[in-house]
């Protein structure tokens, strides 16, 4: 499975930003899959996963009540849907599933006090 994420860009404390995840591959499906980001000076840290059929989701409690993960595996997309942005929310996000060692080259979210 390769993973390619977009979306990410510059906004505005406050502001929100989807970013997405494109999955190659025909075994996407069957797994769970997780957000995580690495701010500057900081270690990767997990966001959010998901479960293979999207019925079950987990959040960090510094993301919880304002991101929201989904999946759309008919298109083989992971998404991360980014409310009420703060600016230490600042990283480098990626989509993956750790486990097998599948990591996409990530996506910059920028947000600006």
């Amino acid at each position: 499975v390769q993973l390619l994420e977009s979306g990410g860009g510059l906004v505005q404390a406050g502001g929100s930003l989807r970013v997405s995840c494109a999955a190659s591959g025909r075994t996407f499906s069957r797994y769970a899959m997780g957000w995580f980001r690495q701010a500057p000076g900081k270690e990767r840290e997990f966001v959010a996963t998901i479960s293979w059929n999207g019925g079950k989701t987990y959040y960090s409690d510094s993301v919880k009540g304002r991101f929201t993960i989904s999946r759309d595996n008919a298109k083989n997309m992971l998404y991360l849907q980014m409310d009420k942005l703060k600016p230490e929310d600042t990283a480098l996000y990626y989509c993956a599933k750790p486990s097998l060692g599948y990591w996409g080259q990530g996506t910059q979210v920028t947000v600006s006090s």
